[in-house]
């Protein structure tokens, strides 16, 4: 048993006793670390509230390799006030945890802490929830190793992109298009942005609601059609967004 200081994330809370919580830490170092809070439950407790869902901080850890470690302190980096007061907030980083919990289990690549954590952060900071959610997707399909083609005609390899389609996993030409619905121009110049910005660089988002519409569309019928993963926090999601956009 050692005790280390880890930069963290908590993706997922839950009860362990009457008084204390079993809580998921995603670590850029570590991965997803199981850790027991004692006695976090108690009103009194002063790890009452470092250990809530989306709570973003240093924690220092009585660390057990491949076991359930022990939770000391926590000191807070940011309280992500504006995400938590805020319901579609709180629903975009909440599908966001649980996706990234998803795609750790299939990867070891420690930058997607810092997509994650840069993606929150913009979220906090009163960027467009719904473009920053959709650019960690985009990123995302590539530790999947499911990426579209986003650089070419999927088909053919050719540069004259007319739209994008699912099924044939990409940018289609003119000459491979068959039945595919025809996005606008913007909606392929800005999807191919989407994916190579650095979210953590992202000073502005200008996006109209038609394209950031088809962007979206793309995303969701690409994970559905090539991913496998079922996310209970994007059926509630799905249900905000209705009420919202």
């Amino acid at each position: 048993m050692e005790i280390v200081k880890v930069k963290g994330i908590i993706i997922n809370e839950r009860a362990y006793s009457e008084t204390s919580k079993l809580i998921d830490i995603y670590t850029k170092d570590y991965g997803i670390i199981g850790v027991i809070a004692k006695g976090a439950k108690r009103l009194k407790s002063p790890l009452r509230s470092v250990t809530s869902k989306l709570t973003y901080a240093y924690f220092d850890i009585n660390y057990k390799e491949g076991k359930l470690s022990n939770l000391i302190s926590a000191d807070i980096i940011n309280p992500f006030i504006n995400i938590k007061s805020d319901l579609l907030k709180i629903s975009y980083s909440s599908f966001l945890l649980e996706l990234t919990s998803q795609v750790v289990k299939q990867t070891s690549e420690k930058n997607i802490f810092e997509i994650l954590e840069s993606a929150l952060i913009k979220i906090n900071d009163g960027y467009d929830e719904r473009v920053i959610t959709n650019i960690l997707e985009l990123k995302y399909l590539d530790y999947l190793g499911i990426k579209p083609e986003i650089d070419s005609c999927s088909v053919c390899g050719s540069n004259k992109i007319l739209t994008i389609s699912t099924t044939k996993g990409g940018f289609i030409c003119n000459d491979c298009h068959t039945n595919e619905k025809i996005v606008s121009k913007k909606t392929i110049s800005i999807l191919r942005m989407l994916y190579y910005v650095d979210i953590s660089k992202i000073s502005k988002i200008s996006i109209g609601d038609d394209v950031k519409n088809e962007i979206d569309d793309f995303i969701n019928e690409y994970y559905d059609k090539y991913t496998g993963l079922y996310l209970k926090s994007k059926n509630f999601l799905k249900s905000i967004k209705n009420i919202y956009i």
